[in-house]
């Protein structure tokens, strides 16, 4: 056998190591449809450095109490729902949330009070029409009358950091949830069809998307009363956000302007699968404000809502709710229920 002189050794071993590097890299591609899931591409203000999301733990909790109102944590692919969300970002910022990543408020995330953590949802605001693709990661909030509080870079994009708060409609997006969770729980990620890649985005990102609002007449059951209250909300002093503008400028192009979605704020006082329920309920609250009771079908089963207003603002929403929750209805809500009488379960 003849010998291989030095030269030709170091040429061999140099092939080598790229042959290896070469398999090792297919590996790596391989995995990328799964590994892409775990990759936010954000864009931090200020700079255009991307910066990986974090996964932290999959989580889904124990029923809890908060100021006496019970949360119960569960998954629901069919989450869909309106209301008043709001922002939190520099007193918790750098902290842990609940499924113990670290927040940042310059990255698009969320809280929500019962949805798995972590979840991926669409939130549209329905008075500009702006919609973003939200990673919720968090717990909250816990103030009255809100369904989500947003990071404070999502509330720029969504148009509400400078008011505070917004009429919104949230609805969980199942497929790329579920991703997710798989991730988080270490898990392979679900097989999608060739069409199914071409919906879904990997992650959520730095992006503003139009969805379209569907049409969902209610029917309203019952006279509502005429009964008439004056709600004095705070003052404009106290009901403003005070906030500093973040460094560097929103990418306004990654911003979709739509016509707004005409919608009115409720207070739900109750839900009753038994119409007598709900109308002693409507007559108890009678002199707080104009009620209604309306019909709605939820797998087959016929449930009354009792639903105090319209209000014109949300400080006038909080008050009614506050005084409805003061007659030992705890589990009352706010709502946003669009001027076609569409709401939570069927879209506006």
């Amino acid at each position: 056998m003849p010998k291989i002189g030095k030269s030709a050794f170091a040429q061999l071993r140099k092939k080598s190591r790229i042959g290896v590097a070469i398999v090792t890299l297919g590996m790596l591609l391989a995995g990328c449809a799964e590994t892409q899931l775990a990759v936010h591409g954000v864009k931090r203000i200020g700079g255009a450095q991307t910066q990986p999301t974090q996964i932290g733990n999959y989580k889904i909790g124990n029923p809890y109490e908060i100021a006496g109102q019970w949360y119960y944590p569960a998954v629901d692919y069919e989450y869909n729902e309106t209301g008043i969300a709001s922002w939190y970002g520099p007193k918790f910022h750098g902290k842990k949330t609940a499924n113990g990543e670290i927040f940042d408020q310059y990255e698009i995330s969320a809280a929500h009070r019962t949805l798995p953590l972590p979840s991926i949802v669409r939130v549209t605001n329905l008075e500009n029409g702006k919609s973003l693709k939200v990673r919720v990661n968090d717990r909250g909030p816990f103030a009255h009358g809100r369904i989500i509080d947003m990071s404070r870079r999502a509330a720029q994009l969504l148009g509400f950091e400078k008011k505070g708060t917004a009429k919104v409609m949230v609805e969980i997006v199942e497929l790329e949830s579920r991703q997710i969770a798989a991730i988080a729980q270490g898990k392979a990620a679900p097989q999608v069809t060739v069409a199914e890649q071409n919906t879904v985005t990997a992650a959520p990102r730095d992006v503003v998307e139009t969805v379209r609002l569907d049409d969902g007449p209610i029917t309203e059951s019952g006279e509502p009363t005429t009964s008439k209250v004056k709600l004095t909300p705070p003052s404009a002093q106290t009901a403003s956000v005070t906030s500093t503008p973040l460094e560097g400028t929103i990418e306004e192009a990654s911003v979709v302007q739509v016509a707004p979605v005409s919608s009115s704020i409720y207070v739900q006082a109750g839900a009753f699968s038994i119409y007598d329920n709900a109308l002693n309920l409507r007559n108890r609250l009678y002199d707080l404000a104009p009620a209604k009771i309306e019909p709605i079908d939820v797998k087959g089963t016929t449930f009354y809502r009792v639903r105090l207003g319209p209000l014109n603002t949300v400080p006038e929403a909080d008050i009614l709710l506050e005084r409805v929750i003061a007659t030992g209805q705890n589990g009352a809500k706010v709502v946003v229920e669009c001027a076609d009488g569409g709401s939570a379960t069927s879209g506006c």
